[in-house]
């Protein structure tokens, strides 16, 4: 006979949104259940955030030995071993995996069912040959990538970011289709590893940045030896040698390329393949799972989070998704989404970070109701004395003042990011980061110089000028 399981809630999805779920929400009391065929800590652990971040660290250094001749510290080029640069990637998986693991989930209190989960109708679901009832779902199944039809690609042996990580060869010759963050990212880390690499992009790289900070990490990869053709588009992929020839359109000619290694970074495809959400209930829409504001469903019992639902695919995102749906299911708050200060960062050296409007969507929704301000790196003491001045802060805002998004191409960016984060989400005016008191000297003064800076036509106008004698010659 088949088991049945009555619970509170129902996980879906062993990844970094349901694993803050079933953490958060049985430790709060509720019954948990928790549902993972495949393995604890989904992409974010294995194949995506932490492999990627640990491939570039070991990237970045090999880097840095090459370049300190400007400190005046002179090296030899460094013996790059591929295979153990793989396997400290691995260690570093290896490290975090005990906190996501089954074990540590059981030991909360949860009940960890490691099979394959499908609805049977509206209220329950089978998986592991036992049957789960639920006072709510929630659906963290993740994404996959996606597979661009380009003819010829199912007659190759191509890499996408679930695979590339198994590498243990360095790529002669590392052909990457797709130029957002993750093939950027794969880019820089494997051409300062030692791999010849080019970068088909059928736009422009980066598409969701601002463009002057595009303009700052393209020139630092082209720098770096990366070829990049961007507005190209692959035509047809076929075997060559060990490796593979791509044929692509590019300013209006064919090129053909050849490569040792193919990597597919054409983004991602929720995982919904399977669930039984017809039976379930719940509607999808464009490959993914529909929700509103708190995150349900079209069946008003089942929630999904993360990448399932087609939105922003951070890690962070899937934390800040988990909250939501605790306080909806768990406490009946009808808690809702706000991405107005979500920011983001692309890991390679300058790195990339925004948060909130571009400089175009700001004009697209505010007309000229705007201000734009930057402020350079080499304009940063501490930028100088470690010879990272290549890079830009730029904040956007309205004519009064509030704090509409920012960028920031340079180092560090990723860090500073969180201040401008913040100050959104708090629906902060500039003034307030103008006035903050930052410690010299670190990086963290551009943010304050570049809020003062919004300042400076007016602070040093003629009319201010004026003033400034009236009053002194009164005493």
């Amino acid at each position: 006979m088949t088991k049945t399981i009555d619970t509170d809630i129902c996980v879906i999805g062993g990844g970094s949104a349901g694993l803050s779920v079933a953490a958060g929400a049985v430790q709060m009391g509720a019954r948990v259940v928790l549902i993972e065929k495949g393995r604890m800590g989904g992409d974010c652990l294995n194949t995506g955030c932490v492999p990627s971040k640990a491939l570039l660290a070991a990237a970045h250094h090999a880097h840095a030995i090459t370049n300190g001749s400007k400190f005046g510290i002179h090296t030899s080029a460094p013996n790059i071993d591929f295979a153990a640069v793989m396997a400290h990637v691995r260690d570093v998986i290896a490290g975090i995996a005990p906190h996501d693991s089954v074990e540590r989930f059981e030991r909360l209190g949860c009940t960890v069912i490691t099979d394959r989960a499908r609805f049977t109708g509206p209220g329950e679901l089978v998986a592991g040959g036992q049957t789960v009832r639920a006072r709510r779902f929630v659906i963290a199944t993740g994404s996959r990538a996606a597979i661009p039809p380009i003819p010829g690609l199912d007659d190759i042996n191509y890499l996408t970011n679930e695979t590339v990580f198994e590498n243990t060869t360095c790529p002669d010759h590392l052909i990457i289709i797709g130029g957002g963050p993750i093939g950027i990212e794969m880019a820089q880390a494997h051409r300062r590893l030692g791999a010849r690499v080019t970068v088909i992009e059928q736009g422009t790289i980066l598409p969701k940045d601002d463009a002057d900070l595009v303009t700052i990490a393209r020139r630092a990869l082209e720098e770096d030896g990366i070829s990049l053709y961007e507005k190209a588009m692959a035509k047809h992929v076929q075997p060559h040698g060990q490796g593979c020839r791509i044929t692509m359109t590019h300013q209006g000619a064919d090129l053909t390329l050849d490569g040792s290694h193919l990597l597919i970074a054409t983004g991602r495809h929720a995982n919904i393949d399977d669930l039984g959400l017809d039976l379930a209930g719940v509607d999808c829409a464009s490959g993914a799972i529909t929700v509103d504001a708190r995150l349900r469903t079209s069946n008003k019992k089942i929630f999904a989070i993360g990448d399932v639902t087609g939105g922003l695919q951070f890690t962070h995102m899937a934390a800040y998704d988990a909250g939501i749906v605790i306080r909806n299911a768990l406490f009946r708050l009808p808690a809702k989404i706000n991405h107005s200060a979500v920011p983001w960062v692309t890991f390679i050296a300058p790195e990339i970070a925004q948060v909130g409007l571009t400089e175009d969507a700001a004009r697209a929704r505010h007309g000229n109701d705007i201000r734009v301000v930057s402020w350079d790196y080499a304009e940063n003491d501490r930028a100088r004395a470690e010879r990272q001045t290549k890079g830009l802060i730029k904040v956007v805002t309205t004519s009064s003042g509030r704090i509409l998004g920012a960028g920031i191409a340079g180092h560090q960016a990723g860090e500073l990011i969180g201040l401008w984060s913040l100050a959104i989400s708090r629906k902060m005016k500039i003034g307030a980061v103008a006035g903050h008191i930052a410690p010299y000297p670190t990086l963290g003064e551009i943010s304050k110089r570049v809020a003062g800076a919004w300042y400076t036509p007016s602070l040093f106008s003629k009319k201010t000028r004026k003033i400034v004698r009236l009053l002194l010659r009164l005493g």
